[in-house]
């Protein structure tokens, strides 16, 4: 029967922990191996996303733009029908005063023309800026999709390879975890998550720490070789194994 956490000794503890290690380091690698396409997926993605926005952003400007346009028109079409009845109209007043109301109002209205035009066009050129902008993102969207396309085609075989391995090892590791008392595991999983290189649990190289290479005293070795109790390097914080639990040799660990 399976000993319970409790129960294991420290130099079982010590192994489970540089088993693991050694397990998250493979994960690691194979996080390594997909590299930054998921960050460069999940940027391109949001990147797309923006760029749909902004091209419907400028086809709803463009609609109140030609709404704008077919206001005008319709201001400037009643000012035209107002001038005909005024034209009409001169032909039967009573009087030059009469007329020259109706010369004032015609002239007004001739005004209301040159704005709504003045209006039309203003909006004309407007619409004309807005689609070159929409042809430079549409052309920007269709590059990034084409990136996109090529970036999930690469993520998908790379994730396709690799799956089933990094299941089992989480898988090993999570079997790992459960023998493995919940504080040293917390402790193990910071060192980890603060170590450049991942590495939480080392064994001694060349006299020295085998993750920030500091010389490691003969005593202090000793004790590490012993296994009655958790070592960590006082310099980097590391966990600290001899070589053999590592199942490497002397000479290995000498010329590492």
């Amino acid at each position: 029967m399976a000993k319970k956490d409790h129960e294991l000794t420290v130099e079982e503890r010590l192994k489970a922990l540089y088993h693991l290690q050694k397990i998250l380091s493979e994960v690691d690698r194979i996080k390594i191996l997909r590299g930054e396409l998921p960050l460069e997926v999940e940027d391109l993605d949001a990147a797309i996303e923006g760029l749909q926005t902004r091209i419907n952003n400028y086809n709803d400007e463009i609609a109140g733009l030609q709404q704008d346009i077919a206001d005008q028109q319709a201001a400037r079409d009643q000012a035209e029908t107002r001038i005909e009845k005024y034209t009409r109209d001169q032909d039967n007043v009573r009087n030059n005063r009469e007329y020259d109301h109706l010369t004032k109002e015609i002239e007004y209205e001739t005004l209301n023309i040159e704005l709504a035009e003045k209006k039309m066009n203003e909006c004309a050129r407007k619409i004309e800026a807005i689609k070159q902008e929409i042809a430079r993102a549409q052309e920007l969207l269709e590059d990034n999709q084409h990136v996109l396309a090529e970036k999930k085609s690469e993520l998908n075989e790379i994730v396709s390879e690799t799956k089933q391995d990094e299941e089992k090892l989480r898988e090993q590791a999570k079997r790992l975890e459960n023998k493995i008392d919940a504080r040293l595991l917390t402790a193990f999983k910071r060192i980890r998550k603060n170590a450049r290189n991942g590495l939480g649990v080392v064994y001694v190289q060349r006299n020295a720490c085998g993750g920030c290479f500091n010389r490691i005293p003969p005593q202090r070795q000793m004790e590490i070789k012993m296994h009655k109790k958790i070592i960590v390097c006082e310099y980097c914080g590391r966990i600290l194994v001899d070589p053999a639990l590592a199942g490497v040799s002397e000479a290995e660990a000498k010329n590492a």
